[in-house]
């Protein structure tokens, strides 16, 4: 069995096979929400941050929206790996008064996690990094989505998933996609259509807000207001917009490394629920995609990877064990790939997508 899954596009496999792997080969990192789905990649994380990605003679592109936004802003941290695990080590151990915590219990256990991840000088390295730009993806509330919480919010919400499933262009009269990103970033960002788009230049002053919104889950964790030097109003997940992102058919500018808990891909938060627009085959020219393999996670406990309801269906012990045993697992993803890129076939078991 190969715990690793790695998918690469025509054009990407043509530069692998002639030139092998190198990090600079990569012009665009991606990162998907998905909450603890993350961690079986977190060991995967580990080496690309410490190991691979550290090797760039220039600075690499992360586009990302929730969890996927703070992988990155571990990356960027002088110390990848061991940022990586401060943010394991927090999530896994977070624990909450009741079954069913208040939004404001969480928001501040969720802030709590992300300080200790990238430490006290995180932002200053985030924005300092010579490896990673940061671009952090959030969703701008319109109308009732613009509400902090209670009903209004719920209509709005409501309203937003039923006017998607007509049509995901639909949704953009209920959230605007909003990116705060490093300087520099602009020419190295794929098409993102279909939504009105704003960049905010990444500072000091928004750095923080902009990845706790990007991680903001409606009802779930208080969203963000008040960003510095952003147009005005309630900042939210960045994955009701881009959950895994819809990539384009051709990106010119290099290839694009896609670290993902998916063989497949959901375009935004409310298509999980749309038969017609989850489980999508990516088909992306320049795209190199590593993810576990169907059979990996079907040899985890529970034949799953972790998710969110793994919350109300274990006990915080039972939890954090069946967590732990994921994480172990998934070094053989991180094993696979550091033999992969040292392999004098650059494309051994490698999946390649047809022209």
């Amino acid at each position: 069995m190969r715990a690793l899954r790695v998918v690469v596009g025509s054009r990407a496999a043509e530069v692998l096979a002639t030139q092998g792997w190198h990090p600079d080969q990569f012009r665009l990192l991606i990162g998907a929400s998905g909450g603890p789905k993350w961690f079986i990649l977190s060991q995967l994380d580990r080496f690309l941050g410490n190991h691979f990605l550290s090797r760039r003679s220039t600075p690499l592109t992360a586009l990302g929206s929730s969890i996927g936004s703070w992988r990155h802003a571990c990356l960027a941290q002088p110390d990848p790996a061991a940022a990586i695990a401060r943010l394991e080590a927090a999530y896994l151990n977070q624990r909450y008064s009741v079954k069913k915590p208040s939004v404001d219990e969480v928001s501040q256990v969720s802030a709590a996690i992300l300080r200790e991840a990238i430490g006290e000088a995180g932002v200053q390295n985030l924005l300092a990094s010579p490896t990673i730009r940061s671009c952090i993806v959030t969703a701008r509330g319109r109308g009732a989505t613009a509400k902090p919480s209670g009903v209004p919010l719920g209509l709005g919400m409501g309203l937003a998933a039923a006017t998607n499933a007509v049509d995901r262009r639909a949704l953009a009269m209920h959230f605007q996609r909003v990116l705060f990103c490093s300087r520099g970033v602009e020419n190295d960002l794929p098409p993102m259509p279909g939504f009105t788009t704003t960049s905010v230049a990444l500072s000091e002053e928004n750095a923080f807000d902009a990845l706790m919104a990007s991680g903001a889950i409606p009802f779930v964790i208080a969203g963000r207001s008040s960003i510095a030097d952003a147009p005005a109003g309630q900042y939210w997940d960045g994955g009701i917009i881009d959950y895994h992102f819809s990539l384009p058919e051709h990106y010119e500018r290099g290839l694009i490394l896609y670290p993902h808990f998916s063989a497949t891909l959901t375009p935004g938060w409310f298509d999980k629920f749309l038969p017609w627009r989850r489980g999508l085959t990516p088909d992306t020219d320049a795209l190199v995609q590593l993810s576990p393999s169907e059979e990996f996670i079907a040899s985890l406990p529970f034949g799953k990877i972790p998710d969110r309801r793994d919350f109300l269906r274990l006990i915080d012990d039972e939890r954090r064990e069946y967590w732990c045993r994921c994480i172990d697992a998934g070094s053989a993803l991180a094993e696979e790939f550091a033999e992969l890129v040292n392999h004098p076939d650059p494309l051994r078991s490698v999946v390649v997508l047809q022209a």
